[in-house]
């Protein structure tokens, strides 16, 4: 197997044909197949392509020296390359790793009023000043965020088709209990999931060896990388901190209370000297962080506090990869996932919430009578998710809906390891049925 389908294709493929179309931005951290997508979705449409890497090819970043009219610069390529062609309408320019070069993005505008060739950026998020690539290139780009593998893409690459997703679904929609059938091997592979996460390179290992040889070493490597690309693009910050907040996430989420604090980072640290370390981090693509509502109530953004936050792995086969040798093999021989406090299952839902386009709130009182890992909403309502490691009471979930001063809250969902159901307004779901919730809350009457 050579290429993972992507929930980008489908994007791609619609933004090729879409009239007065501009020039796209891909989004995302490194290592989850951004140059692979470009790459296959070219070779899918019979596009010539100018693939230059900024990196790779340094010899390249000033072709944007001479201006950016378009000419000029397919002229500074061709002395390069002389054997590129720019063919009007079958040509696909894709300027890759554009962190090292930010007038690759400056020259978007030109691209886009010319209209003869197609334009693809893309980049790690590390050391990419995005501000500075949207103060030149505003109005003339369009932007797409791009993850990990999700779930259901994970099943793609295990040769599941898309009917046999809809099956499940239309369980889910109807709130029909899964086979037994369905559940156990939908189960297994969820659990193969939380072990490996989404990074391409891993789960395609996985896919062609049927085993988890090798995986947790590649894993290893990635987290290797990301720490190497903290001391290199981390510019105006300590990069020691950023180190120090990035290797603690698995030690507060092992804890009771996930919440995420400074003073626990290093000994005598203190908010003000970690100023940008998170938004960092977050801006790199690498973690999701939840940040805890303010007020039970409609809307959400603006109604949280900013300092009252939890902090994710971004892919959560590489928390498990990041915990000690004898708690990883235990996870992936034993499946012992509740042994973690939880946390790796609110890793995983945080996960599966951010890459289908929530962002990421909770709720704690300040006398930790009540808690909540998860809100969301659909169109009239705050919704309330309950992630459970084992299968405990809903206390909180219940007295916010019975609570008639919280209006925005009319039911509930219950993430845990057991079947499709409902009852007293509340939907219970497996976790492996995260990817669907959207769809599911989107279809409810």
């Amino acid at each position: 197997m050579d290429y993972l389908r992507r929930k980008i294709d489908k994007f791609l493929d619609e933004w090729f044909i879409s009239k007065n179309k501009k020039p796209l931005i891909i989004k995302g951290a490194r290592q989850i197949g951004k140059t692979k997508t470009v790459e296959e979705f070219a070779k899918r449409n019979n596009l010539s392509l100018v693939e230059i890497n900024f990196v790779l090819n340094p010899e390249y970043r000033d072709i944007f020296d001479d201006g950016y009219k378009v000419d000029k610069i397919l002229e500074n390529i061709s002395l390069k390359d002389p054997s590129l062609e720019f063919i009007p309408g079958k040509t696909l320019i894709f300027f890759d790793e554009i962190q090292k070069c930010v007038n690759a993005a400056t020259s978007l505008k030109s691209f886009k009023l010319d209209g003869r060739f197609d334009v693809i950026c893309s980049g790690s998020l590390m050391g990419l000043s995005y501000k500075e690539i949207e103060s030149v290139s505003t109005g003339h780009k369009i932007d797409y965020t791009m993850y990990s593998m999700d779930f259901e893409e994970f099943l793609w690459a295990l040769g599941y088709k898309e009917e046999q997703i809809e099956k499940v679904y239309e369980c889910m929609k109807e709130l029909t209990p899964l086979s037994d059938s369905q559940f156990n091997v939908l189960l297994e592979r969820f659990h193969q999931y939380m072990v490996l996460g989404g990074m391409p390179e891993i789960v395609k290992l996985f896919v062609n060896q049927k085993n988890y040889s090798g995986t947790l070493a590649l894993q290893k490597q990635i987290i290797l990388d990301y720490e190497e690309d903290i001391t290199k693009y981390a510019e105006g910050l300590d990069k020691t901190k950023i180190l120090n907040v990035f290797r603690k996430i698995p030690v507060f989420l092992s804890q009771e209370n996930k919440k995420f604090r400074i003073s626990k980072v290093a000994h005598g640290a203190r908010n003000r000297e970690y100023v940008g370390v998170t938004d960092w981090l977050i801006d790199a693509g690498i973690v999701n962080v939840s940040y805890c509502l303010n007020d039970l109530a409609l809307p959400l953004k603006g109604n949280y506090d900013p300092d009252n936050y939890r902090m994710y792995f971004m892919d959560t086969g590489l928390l498990v990869a990041s915990l000690d040798e004898e708690s990883s093999k235990d996870l992936r021989e034993n499946k012992n996932f509740n042994t973690y406090k939880g946390g790796i299952y609110e890793n995983i839902v945080a996960d599966m919430l951010k890459k289908s386009g929530y962002d990421l709130y909770f709720f704690k009182n300040e006398d930790a009578t009540q808690e909540v890992e998860f809100f969301v909403r659909d169109a009239n309502n705050l919704i309330p998710i309950d992630v459970k490691a084992t299968d405990g009471k809903m206390k909180s979930v219940k007295a916010f809906i019975e609570d008639e001063k919280i209006s925005d809250i009319n039911f509930g969902i219950k993430l845990a390891e057991k079947n499709v159901g409902f009852a007293n307004n509340i939907y219970t779901f497996p976790y492996f049925l995260t990817f669907l919730l959207k769809r599911f809350l989107s279809e409810q009457k």
